[in-house]
């Protein structure tokens, strides 16, 4: 009988190695020591580590996705690169959320700096992917085909049969074969290798390449871009110089010193409307008639600018925007002297029906003593008047079938000459009065050809006619082309990496036995491929007629997909017709066991 002594610890001390043993256990334990120890990588290690995530498909990936989300925001809020007004306007509508997104670089997207950082590490991620696979694909091209494997057998497609041709007979004609189908192969021993579907890294290549040139090419057009707008009225023109737009913007590196020279006229603004049904007063046609020239001795042409039909010139395109209605008026002052005539532009309030406000400033007026009065006139226009008898103003149609226009006039300092920009379509009424008759504000609704004559002999305004109007931008984008060029490389990248199959094929020709020639075909796709047994047996049937089976064989061809008597399959289940095999190992590689890495390989 034996007895077990326990040994008391002091509270807080660490157990002996080997438990109750003490010494001895501690001998006989096997358990892992703790001492566990964690190389450094160092500054050069880290920065191997971080290339390596970087370069990667699945980060590149995760940023282009990145990239997308990111581009979001610009389409949602207003951007001050287009139209700094709604910017503006957000910001004083929405005072806390503004501060934010002008913090975080919201309103101006595509030059933050979370987008551009976004933007060139995708960039070099890219590059990055490339150029090692660019090198190993160049390595494979100028290779050979891998020898066969040591069991064709284990191969997903194979195929075997006996013949009375020559082995080296069926081995010229199965390369003689695989060749007119466009594999490249080579031979070793007693075996023909080919491969095919090169074209598929190729695809992905290219694919990968394309985006790169889309990058390069959003990114030329978004330094060296340039876009400005202008107004112009029937009979008017405009000049590609930087004072005749309205208003401009530019890449950071376009230089305004090298704007092309051209120009063009407005000729006639054409706009027909649906009168009837459902969509009435649905535009038809909108067509801008110019003419335009190119160069600074260049011979005018004609040609009209439509919608989605944009003008090309100089490398830079000319879109039209929209349109309203120019009211003619002349207007003389106190003295009777013409001081001013012409058409004065009118905003629509209304985009459907074209109720438009606009003003007409005169800063050369005077009065009839020869005193300086500036005047000015607001005013309301619809060209279908269809506020009769309610004396509000408004339009119930496009076209120009009732024209009314409505002035109130006001006279005094105009602010022109303060030096303080002016909106050309917004009246500064702080140093203005109005003027009144019978203690009423004076305005007046005229027709064409009416006049309205202003108290004390200051002067009038003749309502003389009605001209169109044309809004255009005129745009120079340089990475438009590149940018196309790499969408189009980019589809055609993607679907030859889709739909283009790379698979390897192996034909062995061996002297059997009993004298006959014994052939095995085997396939192997490099990627999942569902057509690759019905390819094997298209080239069996193709190699046959070099080939043809042995007499005392059975006339069937068996497959990875089906048995007939005569033929050796990867089961090995038939020999002869009817006879069960004994063995059902490979016909020609009985001499030893297969190294497993072949076929990983293969």
């Amino acid at each position: 009988m034996s007895t077990k002594t326990d040994t008391p610890r002091e509270p807080g001390s660490a157990p002996e190695p080997g438990g109750d043993l003490g010494a001895a256990g501690s001998q006989l334990s096997t358990a892992p020591t703790e001492d566990v120890t964690f190389p450094s990588l160092g500054p050069l290690g880290w920065a191997r580590w971080f290339w390596r995530q970087l370069t990667s498909m699945r980060v590149a990936l995760l940023l282009l996705f990145l990239l997308s989300i990111g581009a979001i925001p610009g389409s949602l809020i207003p951007q001050t690169s287009i139209d700094p007004v709604k910017v503006d306007q957000f910001k004083a509508d929405h005072a806390t959320l503004g501060d934010i997104y002008d913090k975080l670089g919201m309103f101006h997207v595509y030059s933050s700096v979370w987008f551009s950082a976004i933007y060139l590490l995708l960039f070099i991620s890219l590059i990055g992917c490339i150029v090692p696979r660019s090198w190993q694909f160049v390595g494979q091209l100028r290779g050979r085909p891998p020898a066969a494997p040591r069991r064709l057998t284990r191969l997903p497609a194979y195929t075997t049969w006996r013949t009375d041709a020559d082995p080296d007979e069926v081995l010229a004609a199965a390369r003689r074969m695989l060749k007119k189908r466009r594999f490249r192969t080579h031979r070793t021993g007693t075996a023909v290798a080919a491969e095919k579907g090169y074209l598929r890294e190729v695809g992905n290549l290219v694919f990968h390449v394309a985006l790169i040139v889309m990058l390069v090419a959003f990114a030329v057009g978004s330094l060296w871009k340039s876009e400005g707008g202008k107004l112009i009225t029937e009979g008017d023109g405009f000049a590609n110089n930087l004072t005749q737009y309205d208003d401009f913007k530019s890449g950071p590196f376009f230089d305004t010193d090298t704007l092309e020279p051209f120009g063009f006229t407005l000729d006639k603004f054409e706009a027909t409307y649906e009168r009837t049904g459902p969509q009435k007063g649905t535009p038809r046609v909108f067509r801008a008639h110019i003419r335009y020239f190119s160069g600074a001795d260049g011979k005018e042409h004609k040609t009209a600018i439509e919608v989605n039909s944009p003008l090309d010139i100089a490398g830079s395109k000319v879109y039209l925007l929209s349109h309203g209605y120019s009211p003619e008026v002349t207007v003389k002052d106190g003295r009777g002297k013409v001081v001013y005539k012409g058409a004065v532009p009118f905003l629509p309030q209304d985009s459907k029906n074209f109720t438009s406000t606009g003003v007409v400033k005169v800063p050369g007026a005077q009065t009839k003593d020869g005193k300086r009065n500036q005047l000015g006139f607001q005013g309301f226009f619809v060209p279908t008047f269809g506020g009769k008898g309610s004396g509000s103003m408004f339009s119930q149609f496009p076209a120009l079938d009732y024209p009314v226009l409505t002035l109130t006039a006001y006279h005094g300092d105009l602010g022109v000459s303060s030096g303080v920009p002016q909106n050309v379509y917004q009246l500064e009424k702080k140093n203005l009065k109005q003027y009144k008759t019978k203690g009423r504000p004076l305005a007046q609704m005229m027709l064409p050809g009416e006049t309205m004559k202003l108290p004390d002999g200051d002067g009038s305004i003749q309502f003389t006619g009605v001209k169109s109007w044309a809004s255009f931008t005129i745009s120079h984008q340089p990475g438009n082309g590149l940018a196309l060029t790499g969408a189009a490389c980019a589809l055609l990248g993607l679907a030859g990496s889709l739909f283009i199959q790379r698979r390897r094929v192996w034909v062995r020709a061996e002297q059997g036995a009993d004298g006959t020639t014994v052939v095995e075909v085997a396939g192997l796709g490099r990627s999942e491929s569902a057509r690759l047994p019905e390819e094997l047996a298209e080239l069996a049937a193709a190699l046959e007629p070099d080939a043809p089976l042995a007499p005392e064989a059975s006339p069937g061809t068996e497959t990875e997909s089906g048995t007939e008597s005569g033929t050796e399959t990867e089961s090995g289940t038939e020999t002869d017709a009817g006879t069960p095999s004994e063995d059902p190992a490979e016909p020609t590689d009985s001499d030893g066991p297969a190294d497993p890495s072949e076929g990983a390989r293969a």
